[in-house]
């Protein structure tokens, strides 16, 4: 029987690879991750539902598809990525009886990957939130220390890698939803370009695509191996990110070269970040210089309140959307009795809005995209502190709160001041886990890289990874 101290010290890829050689049993692998979910999920509730059984019937069968990560076990986030018969309830209850009748496209690619999914984890209702406590499945907690949030709208996949259920788990990311949580709780977490793994089928893009979806992971090799697995264009796809050079794996461990690096101790609004945050930044600037790496302090111009009201009347145009589709299927008129209180209120605020004005935020998207290319052409890499905050404590951003405006504010300006940005102009971006705050909460380290540039962003990941490791950094829940 495969121990957890063994399952502990290993990788998504190291499975694959034992479980290929035959050093592992599949079964067993399965099993070990299983109980540690019912071990440590009663504390953490980063899984809202389970489907061990179907996971054991598919190792029992003969095993996954025959992919690069065969018989590895896998975990969807509970936000589209829809698994053909398993609930997908979107963190609320307007969706909680909801059962899609088909796989998305992502999932079709993760099952050819060989993944075996064992269940879906926690997301605030329709991943509206920096942190994950829906009140239809409760508040996921930080496995670092469960009086905080364990970030998202991601947090219950984070949680799940960190408490050391698998290694890599499934995340997406609108505003920094995959990169907010990855900081949270320790973990290396990219947000690739726009276009770069598909939406499909029910929808051409998230969001004007400023939402993405990727993973959340323990190392940096993972990552790019699952990009490897899912990226690229499905049939009908509105349009798709600049083909990599070559698989996104080769990246890991390739010499970066001299990278010239922007180095941010402020967010993009030009406040402050909080001194801890800025402890972790210079240190890791520090370290980039000992590396090799050409680091100035500079900063890209973007008008941060154009930018800030176009994602809002994106945002609220596309809720207000879902909200009343799935009215429309259930036969009922919208209710604000079937949302929680912020979602109400944005969806609402779409409705207000005019077709002239949603172009119009568009444009603004784009030209902010423009911008940061420009940038680029000088810079390769931008450096700064993935939030404003160390992990925040569970309740700080409620999305009880009936005042949308005080809401927005304590979300967008006074909490993720960096991660919007990448979404905004459709650059990837990568948060690392490289700094502990003084009373022991992860604090992640934030490089953006310009459009369909991932490469750049797995070869320096890796390089740091080198430099200080963290695999072996992990929260003791026992």
């Amino acid at each position: 029987m495969v121990t957890f101290a063994e399952y502990r010290k290993m990788d998504a890829t190291a499975l694959a690879e034992a479980i290929a050689k035959g050093d592992l049993d599949a079964a067993e692998v399965l099993e070990a991750a299983i109980a540690r979910a019912e071990a440590v999920n009663p504390e953490i509730n980063a899984i809202v539902h389970q489907q061990f059984e179907p996971a054991r019937q598919t190792v029992a069968d003969g095993g996954a598809a025959d992919g690069p990560f065969r018989n590895v076990p896998y975990l969807l986030k509970d936000l589209g990525a829809f698994d053909a018969g398993q609930p997908c309830t979107m963190g609320s209850r307007l969706w909680a009886d909801f059962v899609p009748d088909h796989d998305a496209t992502y999932t079709e690619r993760c099952k050819a990957a060989g993944l075996v999914i064992m269940g879906r984890t926690n997301t605030p209702e329709m991943g509206l939130n920096a942190t994950t406590e829906p009140t239809l499945h409760g508040a996921t907690v930080n496995p670092w220390n469960p009086a905080h949030s364990a970030g998202g709208s991601s947090g219950g996949s984070a949680a799940a890698v960190a408490a050391g259920i698998l290694p890599m788990a499934h995340a997406t990311d609108g505003g920094g939803s995959i990169r907010i949580p990855a900081s949270n709780c320790g973990l290396f977490g990219v947000k690739p370009t726009r276009g770069r793994n598909p939406a499909g089928p029910d929808v051409g893009e998230g969001w004007s695509g400023m939402s993405t979806g990727h993973v959340v992971s323990r190392s940096v090799r993972d990552s790019a191996r699952m990009m490897d697995c899912t990226h690229g264009p499905a049939p009908g796809d509105p349009y798709a990110a600049p083909a990599p050079a070559r698989p996104f794996a080769d990246e890991v461990g390739a010499d970066p070269g001299k990278l010239r690096i922007a180095l941010m101790t402020d967010g993009f609004d030009g406040r402050p970040l909080d001194p801890e945050c800025v402890r972790g930044v210079e240190d890791v600037a520090k370290l980039c210089a000992d590396l090799g790496h050409q680091v100035e302090p500079v900063q890209p111009k973007l008008d941060v309140g154009a930018l800030d009201q176009a994602s809002r009347t994106v945002i609220a145009g596309n809720v207000w959307t879902a909200v009343r589709l799935r009215c429309e299927a259930l036969g009922r008129e919208p209710s604000g009795q079937d949302v929680e209180p912020v979602t109400w209120a944005l969806a609402q605020e779409g409705t207000q809005s005019s077709a002239g004005d949603y172009a119009a935020a568009v444009m603004v998207l784009h030209q902010a995209g423009r911008q940061l290319a420009a940038f680029f052409q000088d810079h390769d890499l931008i450096l700064s502190s993935t939030l404003r905050h160390p992990p925040l404590p569970l309740g700080a951003i409620d999305m009880q709160d009936s005042d949308l405006d005080h809401y927005w504010d304590a979300l967008f300006k006074d909490e993720i001041a960096i991660t919007p940005f990448y979404n905004n102009t459709g650059c990837p971006a990568m948060t690392v886990p490289l700094h502990m705050s003084s009373d022991g909460l992860p604090v992640g380290i934030h490089f953006g890289a310009s459009f369909g540039d991932e490469a750049t962003l797995f070869r320096m990941a890796a390089q740091l990874e080198e430099a200080r490791p963290w695999f072996d950094m992990v929260p003791d829940l026992g």
